[in-house]
């Protein structure tokens, strides 16, 4: 059995691999694969775990004429052809752990630094400018008691929204397709919305899956009902906004500012978004503790584990049609 790992990841996951022998680990390190070289390297693989970067696509998927599991090192999934993977009776997992709080966290860093006007007064500092106190220079926004619009209400946005909550005393309103009662009790939460959430939110944090139901969810319309003064936060996916329209929001001061740590084309950041200074850009480092990576480590190997060596479907499964059909078979 032969295990593709497409990237470096924590040695506590190669660790664990080593407890089992009759897998062959084919380890790449440093820069992501081409396609074409992903296509050569997953040929013989019944296991690869690839990163966000790396683009499991249909032709990809059918290149691998042994694979049995995908087990991303990552929560989300959209790089991932789910559709193709199910035909093709290939499981596909991710690695749901502790980034719940590390997002979150780093969220809040994110919102800090964009209305307090942390990056570009170190860049102001760093550059030789400062000669002087200046009482109308870098001047941000009071936090306490504002209100922050969270779309999307799962684990990581409710955890946001307690540190924003209990920390800041902010009131909470959110879009979700689920009615999340307990936390609406807990939090005084709200569930509204899109339109009422960008009108009311003096801070807006996306926390929602990619989707062809969120893909540019956040266009020049809702920038048009957002507050000048609001921020905009970005911790789940780049495409969920549309980035032509954000730089003309950020641009024409239609919002006030915008913290990203996602892109549309990631790794490439739209020039502009580097140039302004009503923004805190981010290399996609959100989950970056090292208790979400070594967690994220040791679930993606036991993802596999549990599919090549104890002949079960894995732990984190995605695609849960895969269950069915294998029940279905069964019967």
């Amino acid at each position: 059995m032969k295990l593709l790992i497409t990237r470096e990841i924590p040695q506590a996951g190669i660790n664990l691999l080593k407890q089992y022998p009759e897998i062959e680990l084919d380890y790449r390190k440093g820069k992501p694969l081409t396609e074409a070289e992903l296509k050569e390297a997953i040929k013989d693989v019944d296991a690869i775990i690839p990163v966000i970067p790396d683009r499991i696509t249909e032709d990809i998927i059918k290149e691998a004429k042994n694979l049995k599991i995908i087990a991303t090192y990552s929560v989300g999934y959209d790089h991932i052809d789910t559709i193709t993977a199910t035909k093709q009776k290939v499981y596909v997992s991710n690695t749901p752990g502790d980034i719940t709080e590390s997002i979150a966290e780093f969220t809040l860093a994110l919102l800090m630094a964009i209305a307090k006007k942390v990056v570009i007064s170190d860049e102001y500092c760093r550059t030789n400018k400062y000669k002087y106190w200046e009482p109308m220079n870098f001047i941000g926004s009071k936090l306490r008691g504002k209100t922050v619009g969270i779309i999307g209400f799962g684990r990581i946005g409710q955890h946001f929204a307690r540190m924003a909550k209990y920390g800041l005393d902010m009131k909470i309103l959110y879009v979700d397709p689920q009615q999340h009662s307990e936390a609406e009790s807990l939090l005084e939460a709200r569930k509204v919305e899109l339109p009422e959430l960008l009108e009311k939110s003096d801070v807006v944090s996306v926390h929602c899956n990619l989707t062809e139901s969120t893909h540019h969810l956040i266009g020049d319309q809702q920038f048009s009902l957002m507050k000048p003064t609001a921020y905009l936060i970005n911790t789940a996916r780049g495409p969920i906004i549309n980035e032509k329209c954000l730089v003309r929001a950020l641009e024409e001061n239609i919002i006030a500012g915008a913290a990203l740590d996602v892109y549309e084309d990631e790794p490439t950041i739209n020039k502009k978004l580097k140039e302004l200074d009503n923004t805190v850009i981010t290399s996609h480092i959100a989950s970056a503790t090292w208790e979400a990576r070594l967690e994220m480590a040791t679930m993606a190997v036991n993802n596999v584990i549990d599919v090549l060596i104890k002949k079960q479907p894995p732990t984190n499964l995605v695609n849960k049609d895969m269950i069915e059909k294998c029940v279905t078979t069964l019967i």
